[in-house]
Order: C-alpha cells, then sequence, then structure tokens
C-alpha cells in the first residue's frame, strides 16, 4: 500500500511535536514516566525557592517543585505545586517548610506526621514558616543582648550609688565607660538588625552566592569532567615514543652533518672542495666575457649572407671539454 505524501507530512508533525513537548517536559524537571501525583503548599514567601527544586523528606527526595503561582492579586500567599514521582504515604498533618542552607540548595522539607489518613493528589499540605541564617542568628542573639542592657542598667544604678562615695575624676571616668559601653550596645544592635544590619545582608549576599553555585552545580560538575578526560588523556600520551622517534631524528641528522663535513656526497663536495669552487668561478668568468664580447661584437657570431655556403657539418653531440666524463 502506498502511503501519500499529505500522510507522510502529517506523522512526522505529530512525532515532532511530541517530541518537543517531552524535551520541554525534560528541561523543566518533569520526568513524564514517573508518577506524577500534584499536591499544593501555601507560603507567604518563597525567597530562594525556584521550579525543579528538590522536595526532600526524611533526607530522601520524593519529588520536584513544579511550578508557583501568587493567590491573589494582593500577594496574600504565594501557592506552590509539588510534583510527587515516589509512592510515599504522606500523614494529613504534615508539614512543609522552606530550608535555605548556607551550603546547599533551598528545597521544601516535609515533616511527617502521625495521622493515619494520607494525602492524596489535589491535596494542600499544612506549612510553617522557617526561619532564615539571619533571623536564626537574630533569635539566638537577641537574649544575650537583653542581658547586656539589664546589666548596663544595674550598672547604672550602681554608679549612682556611688556618686557620693567617688571622688570628680572617677566619676568622669565610670561615666565615660558607661557611655561607650551603651553606644557599643547601640552599634551591636545596628550591626544584627534582622532587616537592615550589615551581618543580614552579608548573610544574604552569601546565600545568594550560594544559590549560583548550586544553580550551576551542572556545569560546574560538566567542566571538572572535562578537566579530566583532557588530564587523562595527557596522560596516556605515549611521550616514550615520541621522545625515541625525536632521537633517532637526531642522530640521522648528526651522521648527515658529519658526511657534508667529511665532503662526502655531492653537498659535501660543493662545500669542501676547493678546486670544484675553483672551476665553477672559471666557469663563470669564462662565459660572462663570452657574453660581454657577443654584446660588443656580434657580427663575429652572426653573419646573414644570401648567397654564402651552407655549413654542412652537424651540430655537436657532447662539449669539447666535460668535466663530468670518466677517465
Amino acid at each position: 500500500m502506498k502511503i501519500s505524501n499529505e500522510t507522510k507530512v502529517g506523522s512526522l508533525t505529530a512525532i515532532a511535536i511530541v517530541i518537543l513537548i517531552l524535551g520541554f517536559n525534560f528541561l523543566k524537571g518533569r520526568n513524564v514516566t514517573d508518577r506524577s501525583d500534584k499536591i499544593y503548599a501555601e507560603f507567604p514567601n518563597v525567597d530562594g525557592l525556584q521550579v525543579s527544586n528538590p522536595i526532600m523528606i526524611n533526607g530522601l527526595q520524593v519529588g520536584k517543585v513544579y511550578g508557583m503561582k501568587e493567590k491573589d492579586k494582593n500577594l496574600s500567599a504565594i501557592i506552590v505545586t509539588i510534583s510527587l514521582n515516589k509512592d510515599i504515604n504522606i500523614p494529613r498533618n504534615s508539614v512543609a517548610t522552606i530550608s535555605s542552607e548556607l551550603l546547599g540548595t533551598t528545597a521544601i522539607k516535609i515533616k511527617l506526621g502521625n495521622s493515619t489518613a494520607y494525602v492524596v493528589d489535589g491535596d494542600t499540605l499544612n506549612t510553617m514558616k522557617s526561619l532564615g541564617l539571619a533571623d536564626r542568628l537574630q533569635s539566638s542573639l537577641d537574649p544575650t543582648l537583653a542581658s547586656v542592657n539589664k546589666t548596663l542598667g544595674s550598672l547604672d544604678s550602681v554608679l549612682h550609688n556611688l556618686n557620693s562615695v567617688l571622688d570628680p575624676n572617677t566619676k568622669n571616668n565610670l561615666q565615660s565607660i558607661v557611655a561607650n559601653l551603651t553606644t557599643s550596645s547601640k552599634s551591636l544592635e545596628r550591626l544584627l538588625d534582622a532587616q537592615t544590619g550589615m551581618l543580614a545582608k552579608t548573610l544574604a549576599h552569601t546565600e545568594s552566592i550560594t544559590g549560583n553555585l548550586a544553580n550551576n552545580n551542572e556545569k560546574i560538575s560538566a567542566t571538572v569532567a572535562n578537566m579530566e578526560k583532557a588530564t587523562a588523556k595527557l596522560a596516556n600520551a605515549n611521550f616514550d615514543q615520541a621522545v625515541n622517534t625525536l632521537e633517532g631524528t637526531l642522530k640521522k641528522l648528526d651522521a648527515t652533518v658529519d658526511n657534508i663535513n667529511n665532503s662526502k656526497g655531492t653537498l659535501g663536495s660543493l662545500l669542501n672542495d676547493r678546486k670544484l669552487y675553483d672551476q665553477l668561478l672559471q666557469t663563470n668568468r669564462s662565459l660572462t666575457t663570452l657574453l660581454d664580447d657577443l654584446r660588443m661584437h656580434p657580427k663575429r657570431y652572426v653573419s646573414i649572407s644570401v648567397f654564402g655556403r651552407k655549413d654542412k657539418k652537424g651540430p655537436l653531440t657532447a662539449p669539447i671539454y666535460d668535466s663530468t666524463s670518466k677517465k
């Protein structure tokens, strides 16, 4: 049965569309051959989270971030679509948090609950705000700052009680110390402020850099692999054979130079035979003289005669003096 051209074109077009869809999904981190149950989670903030970031349960990756979209125009929440590719029972009271480590990729971690009812396709997980590195550092230092402020207040009270005992110079010194401590405390508070503090900005920049490194992990791995291949090829190169070949060539070159210096062969004779040089010089001189004479007295060599006798002698078959002939 003959297939028409229209059928062939239609079939090729359908195949190209299927390949395009599969390639697009693959580039977005979607595997159409695995299980792809979709569940959802709402977060007020998704800093650092991107499509295709992993979904982790107890350290095991069970899926990827499939997509993100705003809940409404006021951005009251951001809905994250989670694609599960493993057959895992997730209790309904499980809690999802966004984890952003200093030297790791941002991921969604699911802490399993104890419910006997499990999440099914289309359900929405409970979420909880996860403190960032700056927030955790701030929460750790807040009690320390409060203790320092309390100590400064107690010290100020003690100084007021000692006013009647201490002389003016000592009072001024203690007041300067308290003022310096107060200034240092305020500077430390500004440094550790979660929103505008220099430490918070530095940690945010560090998280951004590590996130970029994690996003380019595949490129870095490919570069390292290429370097390993190049070094392997360099290590496997047959340098011994190349060196041996070069040594053989140098030996042949030395032998050739020795033959030239010893007047062996044509080139050696030309370079070292003085007699041959003199003969070539004499020949050149004779040829120059002949050409000059022909130019100055051409009638000696060319004579046009209408009635002259024709020279019936044949041409010479060899030079009068042949220096190359064997005696």
